[in-house]
């Protein structure tokens, strides 16, 4: 595609192409320096990240302010706080985590003993989205750096504020022969998949997945993808309705709603339907005006969401307010697909195993919602249906447990994230046997094969 951009382009472009060969180049180099480093030295390198973050704080928020009108209160919210978390949960437990770990022995291996190994995948690639640019670029780079890792860094082409701010406090943190960003569109992101990484963490849209997937497969390299989909929310009976409303309203239209874990439809039992859709409503409108839940980060997805309930153009293109879509049909275009924006279709049921049927004929969510303070119907939903994570009687804050793994299933995601789960994620767990002395019990069973051998061979089989 390149004959269609007059001759400055066609150079700009050159250049990172050959920026990408130069860095990749330089990270194959360094591998293995940045593989022998200890839990000290990485340590200090989470520490200067952790330190920048805070310091540059300002810099920051304006950059989410100029790319999508982000409130500073969401950006110190969603952004920097849980990066800082992350690395300073890493720092927290990374020696821990980077000891061996011993595993038991069983009886017919006695006398040996064994432990997993954690090393450095070694090169590695992040591919993160516009939506929460710097939470979703520096925590996974927390882990890649944990594990021992070089890392390129290709942020999201939406968010071109956000991406020239990171590049310059990675600069001034890290050789780009050990952390490099590079910018660019989608032709940039395919220049990068073509090269053999050793390990791939992306988050965006199930359909550009299957892209790094596919692109992964060609050099046998392993992935991580937090996608996303529709997320369901139940709220039964027996919910507290004042509390379901409250965390439902700032979960979907925390970020105008775009947020791969945002509720996108709710389930509620008809026999609290309608009081649960006026709480919803004032819950809605204690939030605030548009100016304290910022705007879509373009006019293209603003007229996508719009596209999906007939909606009017407004004056500000990328404005959507907050839009309930009560009594929605199950196949209406609002129920197809994520909906990644302001809009929350509602769906009263008669029973639960209706409320089920509706989740499980969909691609499994990244995370299901439950209001329920019945310990019953809290069982029955999570031995009922299938998602990445879950939430009980709360939204959203479930990202923030860093002692839970998260990512999605099938659809939604490949692999997990966060705190060791992350650091495993960038890490090949070496399995260790090691066998102390000379003689060891499965030497009895080498051949020749005598009658007495094939006895011991009987007594192992039903009993060891």
């Amino acid at each position: 595609m390149t004959t269609s951009l007059d001759p400055a382009a066609r150079f700009v472009r050159a250049a990172v192409f050959d920026d990408i060969d130069r860095i990749y180049d330089a990270q194959q180099r360094r591998r293995e320096a940045v593989r022998a480093t200890d839990a000290a030295q990485r340590i200090a390198k989470l520490r200067r990240l952790h330190d920048a973050l805070l310091a540059r704080r300002d810099e920051i928020r304006q950059a989410l302010w100029d790319d999508y009108r982000k409130p500073a209160a969401e950006v110190d919210l969603s952004e920097i706080y849980p990066a800082v978390g992350e690395a300073r949960h890493a720092m927290r437990h990374l020696r821990s985590w980077m000891q061996p770990r011993p595993v038991a022995t069983p009886l017919a291996l006695l006398g040996s003993r064994s432990h997993i190994h954690y090393e450095p995948k070694g090169v590695v690639l992040i591919i993160s989205p516009w939506n929460f640019p710097v939470n979703l670029t520096i925590g996974p780079l927390v882990s890649a750096i944990a594990a021992g890792n070089c890392a390129i860094v290709k942020p999201s082409e939406m968010t071109p504020h956000a991406s020239a701010c990171m590049k310059r406090i990675l600069a001034d943190l890290f050789d780009e022969d050990e952390v490099a960003v590079v910018e660019g569109d989608a032709s940039v992101a395919e220049a990068l998949l073509k090269k053999r990484f050793d390990h791939i963490f992306f988050t965006g849209s199930p359909n550009v997945g299957r892209i790094v997937m596919r692109a992964a497969a060609e050099h046998l390299t392993s992935v991580t993808l937090e996608l996303g989909g529709k997320s369901p929310v139940i709220v039964d009976r027996s919910a507290n309705l004042d509390e379901a409303a409250k965390k439902v309203a700032w979960g979907k239209f925390f970020n105008s709603g775009q947020i791969c874990i945002a509720p996108d439809y709710v389930l509620v039992d008809e026999s609290v339907h309608a009081p649960f859709v006026e709480k919803l409503q004032r819950s809605i409108d204690a939030l605030g005006g548009d100016a304290s839940r910022g705007v879509m980060v373009n006019e293209r997805h603003a007229a996508r969401v719009r596209r999906l309930v007939d909606m009017p153009a407004a004056t500000d293109a990328r404005a959507i307010p907050p839009t309930i879509v009560d009594g929605a049909a199950e196949d209406a275009p609002v129920m197809q697909k994520e909906i990644f924006g302001p809009v929350l279709p509602i769906l009263p049921y008669r029973t639960l195993d209706d409320a089920v049927r509706i989740v499980a004929e969909r691609e499994t969510p990244l995370v299901l919602y439950l209001f329920s303070r019945d310990a019953r119907v809290q069982r029955e939903v999570l031995r009922r249906t299938r998602a990445g994570g879950t939430a009980i009687n709360d939204t959203l804050l479930h990202f923030y447990q860093l002692n839970l793994p998260f990512g999605g299933a099938g659809n939604s995601g490949v692999g997990k994230g966060h705190g060791v789960f992350g650091f495993e994620a960038f890490s090949n767990a070496r399995g260790v046997f090691e066998q102390p002395t000379r003689f060891s019990m499965i030497q009895l069973l080498y051949p020749p094969y005598t009658k007495f051998k094939q006895k011991l061979i009987d007594l192992t089989l039903k009993y060891f």
